[in-house]
């Protein structure tokens, strides 16, 4: 029971490339956004339908748990469980409320991970609430693909990043950094990257944190404690973490190369399905 209550706690293995110490430091200091408190906190309830079957797993996760986030319970493609997005994770919890499975359900005909698919979705909807304003933005005059990268100042691997920005820009990608200081808010790690925010210049500011220049302190009401509980409802424990504008995970740091590869890959498989559509609509 206390290794369930840890999985619905958010706890996971890292899929990226450093990852997020246990942070001593929760509350977040004077200009982060007031918002970051809300959107960490669970909802007092998903409201369901009750004596459903969701209703009966949100019971069930509760009750292992009561303190997670439920963001969405809706019927799984797997016949006779609910499938249910907590705390950045995907579960399964059957109609009875029994039974909870953690774990990647494939779609073995159409070879989809539908977790992927749900948490890319999830994704989706919480990148489209963080303004461009609010993102610091390398980007090439006219990119071919845009991706979203949860970054932080001390991380070997999001500096070996961004010591390759000119690259990822010369293959068309327009790269979109948002705050993640992985000691966690209120850190020094926090200070920084607010610091880098606020800066009159922040790319300038961005570039001279990751190379060990000193970045004069400042403060101001910025994005860092919002865009770092966002990751954390994404299901993100390291940086970096690169999104396409899907919200699929495409991994934690990618050579700029691989990285195009990897998108037009991605655009070339979509693209059959929109052929397919457009043949039914012209042939109807």
């Amino acid at each position: 029971m206390r290794t369930l209550a840890l999985v619905l706690a958010g706890i996971a293995v890292s899929l990226s490339a450093c990852a997020q110490p246990n942070s001593p430091a929760t509350a977040a200091k004077p200009g982060a956004q007031a918002s970051a408190k809300d959107l960490a906190a669970p909802p007092a309830a998903l409201h369901v339908a009750a004596g459903s079957a969701a209703a009966r797993a949100r019971d069930a996760i509760l009750k292992v748990n009561p303190q997670v986030r439920i963001d969405q319970i809706t019927p799984s493609a797997l016949p006779g469980f609910q499938e249910a997005v907590v705390s950045g994770q995907v579960v399964y919890v059957s109609d009875d409320g029994r039974y909870l499975m953690q774990g990647s359900l494939y779609d073995i005909e159409h070879k989809r991970n539908l977790a992927e698919d749900t948490m890319a979705g999830v994704r989706r909807k919480l990148m489209a609430s963080m303004p461009v304003s609010d993102r610091i933005v390398f980007a090439p005059a006219n990119p071919k693909y845009t991706v979203t990268v949860f970054t932080d100042v001390e991380c070997a691997y999001c500096r070996k990043f961004h010591s390759q920005i000119a690259d990822y820009n010369r293959q068309g990608i327009a790269v979109q950094y948002v705050a993640f200081p992985r000691m966690g808010l209120g850190s020094d790690d926090y200070k920084k990257m607010v610091s880098v925010w606020c800066a009159a210049d922040p790319r300038r500011a961005l570039t001279d944190a990751k190379s060990d220049r000193p970045v004069p302190y400042r403060n101001c009401n910025n994005p860092v404690a919002m865009e770092y509980t966002l990751g954390q409802r994404m299901g993100l424990t390291g940086t970096p973490m690169v999104l396409a504008e899907d919200g699929t995970q495409l991994g934690g740091y990618i050579p700029p190369q691989q990285l195009r590869e990897a998108l037009d890959k991605m655009a070339a498989d979509s693209k059959p399905a929109a052929t397919s559509a457009n043949g039914t609509a012209n042939g109807a």
